[in-house]
């Protein structure tokens, strides 16, 4: 055999990834489109009803309120959603609930004010206009890091080195929405994982009139057949006499949204009465705000490279987090229990089934929006196990976090400078919030336990999140630790024409606002 060429061995690095069938702005047939559309939205509603079913109890609410919150959310999750991609970063994104405001509505739920309230009714809209309160206070800090451009200067200390950990962990980071959810319930979370990786990766040649069928529409197929079986398995009675932990994570008859919930319901804002406001809730909540800008930054930059889009540029970043803050507002408006990111699990998907395209992500919009009014029809659909979708999320939060490790190509990983701040930034931040996570289940509450809540929900938040913490520690490392000598080794000559907007003209072609908007706002 004869030895290969040095070029036969090493793969030079790429700005966009290769074998996406459509990427932003080309799109898959109208029919087509719609299925892919309504396939996000089965994937979003995973987090649009875990929360809620979560939350709801805590705060006294009835299976009544909480098929209304998940409405709600679902509902601001389509409009946040369309308006982020037709005027924020214009990226493929979900803009969904997220797990980073748990801390601080947690907080605010165990607050003496609400848990002496003897009513459940009461008490659950009392506690639901504090967090309505403290959603709308807090959200005005990335409304004002985005739209003042200040978002935009912090991320000129960012490098592809120091995202690396970053974009990783807000794929990695999530682990224990993985598999420790499919083990709760393995007779279908099991099958459901194998089935899904065998339609989208074994079979995804398998075409239809030239369609890729099952790599395209793998999730949707797998999860009728799995959804059927764990059904067979509810009304067969094979979960009759299990613990109650069991049932509600296996059968399908559990979450009794589809008897509570309206046929028809607009939701519309301040539905649980006026807003209260607590300057305690509201800087715990900004903490949350923070988190969710990390990891939307994040999960901003996977998507990009997932729909073969160029990185956004500083400018456009800062305007999809500043379109983000008036979606945190609509959220502390309308009531959902929740602030809003940029959804994971939907940007996985985007590589799963290698279609990028906006359009595809706004129809699923229009199905959030639909199923939230017509609410028989979306509770229907919100019955799905969640064992279900975290099966599907070991598959969607890998492939965002193998992403973020795709940027190592731009970087040099033979400099010890390098190795040091990947490993120790990487490591730190699923160490890190792994201990702050441990601690608040046994004792009940986060390492920080001082008189003053607000200094507790704010550091139990931030060093919760793994990306987060990776954020602090690869920046700070990265900007400290022989800088100035290592611009090449960091990949600065490839990450600095990203930057601005007319520093690629493939920016224009991915970014430019719609309907000619670019006259009033000029890019930078």
């Amino acid at each position: 055999m004869e030895p290969l060429k040095p070029e036969e061995i090493s793969h030079p690095p790429m700005d966009q990834l290769q074998g996406l069938e459509y990427c932003i702005d080309s799109n898959p047939s109208w029919g087509e489109a719609v299925a892919l559309g309504f396939q996000h939205y089965i994937l979003s509603l995973g987090t649009a009803v875990m929360i809620p079913t979560f939350l709801v109890p805590l705060m006294g609410g009835s299976d009544g309120d909480k098929a209304r919150v998940v409405q709600t959310l679902l509902f601001v999750q389509g409009i946040n959603t369309l308006l982020q991609t037709l005027f924020g970063t214009r990226l493929p994104t979900v803009i969904g609930a997220s797990y980073a405001y748990m801390v601080p509505i947690i907080s605010i739920i165990h607050d003496s004010a609400f848990t002496r309230i003897e009513d459940p009714h009461m008490r659950f809209n009392s506690t639901m206009r504090a967090v309505q309160g403290a959603l709308i206070v807090a959200s005005s800090l990335q409304i004002i890091l985005g739209y003042s451009q200040l978002w935009a200067i912090c991320s000129r200390f960012f490098s592809p080195l120091g995202m690396v950990p970053v974009i990783s962990l807000v794929g990695f980071g999530l682990l224990d929405r993985g598999f420790p959810v499919v083990g709760r319930c393995v007779e279908i979370g099991i099958p459901m994982l194998i089935l899904f990786v065998v339609f989208s990766q074994y079979l995804k040649h398998f075409q239809v009139r030239r369609l890729p069928m099952l790599e395209r529409f793998a999730l949707v197929l797998s999860v009728t057949v799995i959804w059927a079986y764990a059904h067979l398995l509810t009304a067969s009675g094979a979960y009759k006499h299990r613990p109650a932990k069991t049932q509600m994570n296996c059968r399908t008859d559990k979450a009794n949204l589809i008897s509570t919930a309206p046929w028809i319901k607009i939701p519309y804002p301040l539905q649980w009465g006026a807003p209260s406001f607590d300057p305690g809730h509201a800087f715990g909540m900004m903490a949350a705000v923070l988190v969710s800008l990390i990891e939307s930054t994040g999960a901003f930059k996977a998507a990009a490279r997932l729909a073969s889009a160029t990185p956004p540029p500083a400018h456009v970043l800062s305007r999809g987090i500043g379109w983000q803050g008036i979606g945190i507002l609509l959220s502390g408006l309308f009531g959902t229990l929740s602030g809003s990111a940029v959804s994971i699990e939907n940007v996985g998907l985007i590589g799963s089934t290698r279609v990028g395209s906006r359009r595809v992500i706004q129809i699923s919009a229009g199905f959030m929006i639909f199923f939230s009014i017509l609410g028989k029809f979306g509770a229907l659909f919100a019955s799905i196990p969640f064992t279900i979708f975290a099966a599907m999320y070991c598959v969607f939060f890998g492939l965002v976090g193998s992403v973020g490790l795709s940027f190592l190509q731009f970087t040099n990983m033979n400099s010890m400078r390098n190795l040091f701040i990947v490993g120790v930034s990487m490591f730190l931040g699923l160490s890190i919030p792994n201990y702050f996570r441990e601690y608040s289940a046994s004792a009940l509450h986060g390492p920080s336990h001082t008189r003053a809540g607000w200094f507790n929900d704010f550091l139990n938040t931030i060093f919760s999140s793994s990306p987060a913490v990776a954020l602090i520690i690869s920046v700070l490392l990265d900007n400290t630790l022989e800088y100035k000598d290592s611009a090449r080794d960091r990949g600065m000559p490839w990450w600095v024409k990203f930057r601005t907007f007319k520093g690629d003209s493939r920016n224009e072609e991915f970014y430019t606002l719609p309907f000619n908007l670019n006259r009033f706002f000029p890019p930078s």
